[in-house]
Formats: C-alpha cells, sequence, structure tokens
C-alpha cells in the first residue's frame, strides 16, 4: 500500500520503518524542509531520531499536497499542531482513512483527537483508528518486540490496521474502544511527569509506585465519566503505557518531572528541549476536564500546580499525602 505519515519526529520515523518492513510505500511528511532533505539524501533523522536507519522506500516531504494519492494517512505530529496541520490540507480526504499515532487532548477545545479530525475533516468514525500502547521509538526502530492496539468503532478497520502494521518485532491487538485508547496514551503522559519529580526528589520506589497506582486510578475514572470502558485501563493503552512512560529513560514527559524535580523551573526545563512533552499541554486538559465534569483527579491538580503556577513539589508532595482519608476504589 502507499501510506501516508504525517510527523517526522521519532515516532512518525519509527511507524514509518515498520511500515517499510512490511513493504509498504511510505510518504513522510515534515514541517521542516531540511528534515525531509536529510532523510531522502543521507537516510537518517538526526534530530530526532539519531540511531533510525531510513530505509529506501520511505520518501520525505514538507508539501504536504504531494500526499494526494495515498489513501490511508497516519498522525504523529503533536497534538497542539495537529489542527492546523489538517487545515492545511488543500485535497479532499472523503474515502480516505485516518490511523492517530498521537497522544493528547487538545487544550483550547478539550478535544480528543478523534473529535478533532472530525471537527476539521468531518473524517467518519469507521474511517478513524487509534494506535496506541508502550513503545518508545527508540526500540522500535532497533526492531524489540513491541506491542500496541488499534481501536477503531469498526472493528473491521482495526483489524486491518493490525495487518497493516503486525509482524514478528511489532505485535498489534485489537478495541473498540477509541475513546479509552486515545484517553490512556494521552493521560499517562501527566502521571510520568509526576513519576519524573519522584525521581529527581529521590524519593524512592514505594513513592513511585503508589504515584503510577494512583494515577491509573484517576486516569479510569476520568475515563470511565467520559464514555470509555475501564477495562481498556488495564491494557496496552492504558497500564502499559503509563508504566514504559513512568519508567523508561527514553520518556520526555518523566524527563520533564526529574529535572522539575531536581529544583529547575518548568519553563527552563521546556526551553531546553527540542521533542514536544506532550503531558504538559495535556495537564491542562485533563484539569480542565476534571473541572468541567466534577472529577476528582488529586495528582492532576498537583501537577497543574506545579506546572502553571509554581507549586513546590515537595509541597504537592505533602498535600496529596495528607489528603482525607478514603476506600481505594470509591466512584
Amino acid at each position: 500500500m502507499e501510506i501516508a505519515v504525517l510527523g517526522a519526529g521519532g515516532w512518525g520515523t519509527a511507524l514509518s520503518i515498520v511500515l517499510a518492513d512490511n513493504c509498504h510505500n511510505v510518504k513522510l511528511w515534515t514541517f521542516e524542509n531540511e528534515i525531509a532533505e536529510e532523510i531522502n539524501s543521507q537516510r537518517t533523522n538526526q534530530v530526532y531520531i539519531p540511531s533510525a536507519k531510513i530505509p529506501l522506500s520511505i520518501k520525505a516531504y514538507s508539501d504536504i499536497n504531494q500526499l494526494v494519492d495515498c489513501s490511508i494517512f497516519v498522525l504523529t505530529v503533536p497534538t497542539k499542531f495537529i489542527r492546523q496541520t489538517l487545515e492545511s490540507i488543500d485535497f479532499s480526504l472523503d474515502g480516505k482513512r485516518l490511523i492517530n499515532g498521537s497522544k493528547g487532548i487538545e487544550s483550547d477545545t478539550l478535544m480528543r483527537i478523534s473529535e478533532l479530525a472530525t471537527d476539521v475533516l468531518s473524517i467518519a468514525p469507521e474511517h478513524y483508528a487509534v494506535l496506541s500502547g508502550p513503545t518508545h521509538a527508540e526500540e522500535v526502530v532497533k526492531r524489540m518486540p513491541s506491542t500496541l492496539v488499534a481501536a477503531s468503532e469498526d472493528l473491521n478497520f482495526a483489524k486491518e490496521v493490525q495487518e497493516i502494521f503486525g509482524n514478528e518485532v511489532f505485535r498489534v491487538y485489537t478495541s473498540d474502544d477509541v475513546i479509552g485508547c486515545e484517553l490512556g496514551g494521552a493521560l499517562k503522559n501527566i502521571i510520568a511527569i509526576a513519576a519524573g519529580i519522584i525521581d529527581g526528589l529521590e524519593m524512592g520506589d514505594n513513592t513511585k509506585a503508589a504515584v503510577i497506582t494512583r494515577g491509573l486510578a484517576e486516569i479510569s475514572r476520568l475515563g470511565a465519566t467520559l464514555g470509555a470502558k475501564p477495562i481498556t485501563f488495564s491494557g496496552l493503552s492504558g497500564l502499559g503505557d503509563l508504566v514504559v512512560t513512568c519508567a523508561s529513560r527514553h520518556s520526555r514527559n518523566r524527563y520533564v518531572g526529574e529535572q522539575i524535580g531536581k529544583g529547575l523551573p518548568a519553563k527552563e526545563v521546556f526551553g531546553k528541549m527540542k521533542m514536544v512533552a506532550e503531558g504538559v499541554n495535556t495537564t491542562l486538559s485533563a484539569y480542565k476536564l476534571g473541572k468541567k465534569f466534577n472529577v476528582e483527579l488529586p495528582i492532576t491538580e498537583q501537577m497543574y500546580e506545579i506546572l502553571f503556577e509554581g507549586k513546590d513539589p515537595r509541597t504537592a508532595l505533602k498535600d496529596l499525602m495528607t489528603r482525607r482519608s478514603r476506600r481505594e476504589w470509591w466512584w
């Protein structure tokens, strides 16, 4: 198949390599002309994923209208750029299908990416799938075994995504819970920043395990309120992605938290990063969703105060530990 990948960051490049390994022709689009030129001439992407060796069947473009002949589009650009990227497409996407690999919630509208795609391009639910799970690009490009879930309201499309991407080192499961898979992939980044703060404060494994476990509880609580199936959050796009993002040295969100825990101001940490840590904007979105739907999100609320109001992380941790006692499962 001829497949377009929107976004030549680490994850877009990694998914392009998976598709190329499966004998698809890939058109990889990037905002940055110099990245496209490097990929086409050097078969590398030194800025975003220097360990990748990019196959010849991947062609890079900085003109999005060069993708007009593709029938399937894979979306991997950072969430804050998705709307402008989709709005820049001058050709019709009628009958074409969209597979989303990005993880976030639009901060102004509080839309999930499926909702955003419908809003901008009128993508039908049966033509949309989300691909999510515990997969760091740095390991995917080295063909280390990885597993994900493809979710679509049309299970036949989810199965097609499974076939398009699946191979002996990239295993894909299917689901019909689009809401749960989108929210799990987005909200876990907030908890990863919190876990990084624990690392930066050198608080130890007990504290980090508590943050991960209680983080999963509030992800599930908000997800169920928004229409997700609670069981989804115990799967690859929930618990699986949460664990890898909170623990891995590759995690940008965990890194952000670690630097804040060591005492660096949040804005200074963001300013030093080339790649986007989705959890920062997602914290703002989740905080707003919690207030809108009256869902208690204690870790998210403390992360909002740390990231956007300058709260001291040690004070935030104390406030979490001294909250009113209650049952473990209470929604």
